[in-house]
């Protein structure tokens, strides 16, 4: 797969947050490697808003639409 976006890239990568969502959305651990430390403690206290929003997280990050706290894209 390559990397077809143009610009400034984070330095997180694609396939740790899509695992870390997947195994763990619940705990809100993806948005705390995505350095979003506050919505990271959300997660954790409402189970992922009861599993609803680990699932919107796990879409966004698979269609590419998820980016790390300054806003950059994730490297692939």
């Amino acid at each position: 797969m390559s990397d077809t976006t143009t610009g400034p890239v984070s330095d997180k990568k694609f396939v740790p947050a899509v695992l870390l969502c997947f195994f763990l959305g619940s705990l809100g651990i993806h948005r705390f490697y995505l350095g979003k430390v506050g919505t990271g403690i959300l997660m954790l206290i409402t189970l992922g808003g009861l599993g609803i929003w680990t699932i919107i997280d796990f879409v966004r990050l698979i269609i590419g639409s998820m980016k790390d706290k300054n806003g950059l894209p994730l490297r692939h």
